[in-house]
């Protein structure tokens, strides 16, 4: 089915996370802590809190305020913080032993991505055993998992709201997708005041990536109805408020907004999954470093071109929601004009947003399309795209990147 489709007749819809919304709200992760795990039956004696928040998090103050929270709730909290952006299964098992020692009731990540996903990943190990490449792929947990609350400090991954851990092996470099329903957070709590603290390039890179989610999962093959209420909602948030970031970072309401688009656009990834600009993305993050908001947002302009061949009018809904725009989009747009006016604003966002628009200007010399071609036709988010892509498909966008 294209990506331009009402998607299938029959579908599922599932959210697991409840979300908790608004500037001042980490003040009740006390209170929420309690709730959830009383729900579970824990006794409220002793109750015990692993909080995983990276360095950056902690040096920013977020982490103590969250573990101050609980201990005023009564919680035995400890912190786990030993590891980097994009989480290493080395890593992850450090954390998984700690966790093992400390044998907590709960798990709370504050941070980003890189935190969210540490808190999932060390609760497969500790919930289910094994190493974490025996969870790649989805619904590969053997038993129920530890409760868990997210508290995101950057507006972006979408984390919050999807099952997966994205952990990078620490042998290949390869970032693993691992995602099973029990590995979801419960609870997240969206409080924008924590996003003031981002530096302005974590705010442009986690910003990128939360368009490219919604774009994505947009026009996925396995997007639903449902899924498409939450990625049209998240791009149409995104493209309004993510500018008013940009230009002022101290914007807290723009930033609120932006916060809950990333948080929709985690629900629409979890419904429908994504396409071939993260099949791209990876392999640059694997070979080159290339931080993955430069990398998604450098590669999608290039994808929803060659998409556009396919007649998806998923894009045609994206660029009516686009400031300006009638609300239905241009009555006379054909799909592919629809999709070079997105494509033509996703070039400019990122111009915006002071990243790169060209491969070149990243300072790699002459790179190889052929292994990164390779890698990008194996990744398994590329499976999702509404026009299949073959290894001389990715050497070709690859080459448009230059």
């Amino acid at each position: 089915m294209s990506g331009g489709e009402s998607g299938p007749t029959a579908f599922g819809f599932s959210m697991a996370t409840r979300l908790v919304v608004g500037p001042g709200s980490l003040c009740r992760l006390g209170m929420l802590a309690g709730e959830l795990l009383a729900g579970e039956g824990v006794a409220a004696a002793g109750r015990r809190v692993l909080v995983v928040s990276d360095p950056g998090i902690v040096a920013a103050g977020h982490t103590a305020a969250a573990t101050t929270a609980l201990e005023e709730a009564g919680f035995t909290v400890a912190c786990f913080d030993r590891f980097g952006e994009n989480p290493s299964t080395r890593e992850v098992e450090a954390a998984a032993a700690a966790a093992r020692e400390f044998c907590p009731d709960l798990l709370v990540a504050v941070g980003g991505g890189s935190s969210m996903d540490c808190c999932k990943g060390l609760n497969f190990l500790v919930s289910c055993g094994g190493r974490m490449q025996d969870y790649r792929g989805r619904n590969r947990a053997t038993a129920a998992m530890l409760p868990s609350i997210a508290v995101p400090t950057t507006a972006g991954t979408g984390s919050e709201t999807q099952s997966f851990a994205l952990v990078s092996d620490a042998d290949t470099g390869e970032k693993m997708a691992c995602g099973d329903p029990r590995a979801a957070f419960r609870v997240a709590i969206l409080d924008a005041q924590l996003t003031l603290t981002q530096p302005e390039r974590v705010t442009a890179l986690t910003g990128i990536d939360a368009i490219a989610h919604a774009v994505e999962s947009h026009a996925s093959i396995a997007a639903t109805p449902a899924s498409r209420v939450f990625s049209r909602e998240a791009f149409a948030l995104l493209a309004t408020h993510l500018p008013r970031v940009f230009a002022d970072g101290c914007d807290l309401e723009a930033r609120s907004r932006v916060q809950l688009a990333a948080a929709w656009a985690g629900v629409a990834i979890e419904n429908s999954m994504l396409g071939a600009a993260h099949a791209m993305a990876n392999p640059l993050t694997q070979f080159h470093g290339i931080v993955h908001g430069q990398a998604v947002g450098l590669a999608l302009p290039h994808v929803v071109r060659f998409n556009a061949a396919a007649g998806s009018e998923a894009y045609r809904e994206l660029a009516g929601t686009l400031p300006g725009s009638a609300p239905a989009g241009r009555p006379d747009d054909e799909p592919a004009t629809a999709a070079a006016r997105l494509a033509d604003w996703l070039e400019r966002t990122l111009a915006d947003a002071r990243l790169e628009t060209r491969l070149g200007g990243l300072g790699l010399g002459e790179v190889d399309h052929g292994p990164l071609a390779a890698a990008a036709a194996a990744q398994w988010t590329g499976a999702f795209n509404p026009r299949p892509a073959t290894i001389d498909d990715f050497t070709m966008l690859y080459e448009a990147m230059r």
